[in-house]
């Protein structure tokens, strides 16, 4: 799960059309990602849990409940958290009174899991990262070193639907996941919507501030910084070290190369093909926004 992200190759392009097609022709990687287990986890050990006496985790002797596919449900010993039998959980890892592991879900060495968080079935979550409160993953997997801030939702369905021929609004399927890289962090009340016809994919070492929607099919390249309510609609791609400001929006199938700014409060609605810094509403070279601004006030 630690390479996934390398084999996108996501650098900084001379154009916005070959940057879109060097993601399209990367594909492959959609087929490659490994099923959630505990091979998918770096840093996941086999060795059973023990309890605060020291003595093994025995889950034929935990209290548990039925689940709905004839399994129980039984406390983790170390935070008193819920988990599904067929989850695969390190023995470090922590998962806190309040918060429920699915079936099968994996999680890695030293993992913290906080009171509320639900942990959907088949979700993979890399070693060391750490989980707020009140935080829902399903259809997802997470690198290594990790922080989801609380009340983040990742992997949900986006907002997808289309009218037939009778008049109804009829929703689209939405079938595949949001796959978040190493050393990622997401603030509290983000949303990232799984994917439709490709992967949701978060680059190694992006940053994402409180309240950002992010929608399905989006590709976010490596190290960028997504501020405080920045809107990013269905199928955008992002190079790395892409900077959006406070409240920016970007159109659904639109490119930005990689080392490019935007202003706070502007929007993208067609393709930026050179790096620097941009502006306005629709968004333009920073220089030419600041001219028209100043022209307005004269």
């Amino acid at each position: 799960m630690a390479v996934f992200l390398r084999r996108l190759n996501i650098v900084a392009a001379p154009s916005a059309s070959s940057f879109r097609r060097s993601i399209l022709n990367g594909s492959e990687y959609l087929r490659d990602f490994p099923e959630a287990s505990s091979r998918g986890v770096r840093g996941f050990s086999s060795s059973p849990p023990c309890d605060q006496n020291g003595n093994l985790f025995d889950p034929s002797r935990s209290e548990g409940v039925a689940g709905s596919s004839g399994l129980r449900f039984h406390t983790w010993p170390n935070g008193g958290g819920t988990f599904h039998e067929s989850a695969s959980i390190d023995a470090t890892a922590r998962v806190e009174m309040g918060a429920i592991v699915h079936e099968k879900a994996v999680l890695g060495a030293n993992v913290c899991v906080g009171s509320g968080t639900v942990v959907g079935p088949s979700v993979a979550i890399g070693q060391s990262c750490s989980i707020g409160y009140n935080v829902s993953l399903s259809n997802c997997t997470l690198g290594e070193s990790c922080m989801i801030h609380s009340g983040v939702c990742i992997g949900q369905d986006g907002f997808g639907f289309f009218v037939d021929e009778h008049g109804q609004v009829i929703k689209k399927p939405q079938t595949l996941y949001a796959r978040i890289g190493n050393n990622v962090e997401i603030g509290a009340n983000t949303c990232i919507d799984r994917g439709s016809w490709r992967d949701t994919v978060i680059g190694d070492g992006t940053k994402i501030d409180n309240l950002v929607q992010i929608g399905h099919n989006v590709i976010i390249g490596r190290n960028c910084l997504l501020c405080g309510q920045v809107g990013i609609a269905g199928s955008v791609c992002l190079g790395d070290y892409v900077v959006l400001g406070g409240r920016a929006a970007v159109k659904d199938h639109v490119t930005i190369t990689s080392k490019v700014r935007l202003a706070a409060n502007s929007c993208v609605i067609k393709d930026i093909n050179e790096p620097g810094d941009y502006g306005g509403f629709p968004a333009v070279p920073i220089g030419r926004w600041r001219r028209l601004v100043a022209a307005r006030r004269m």
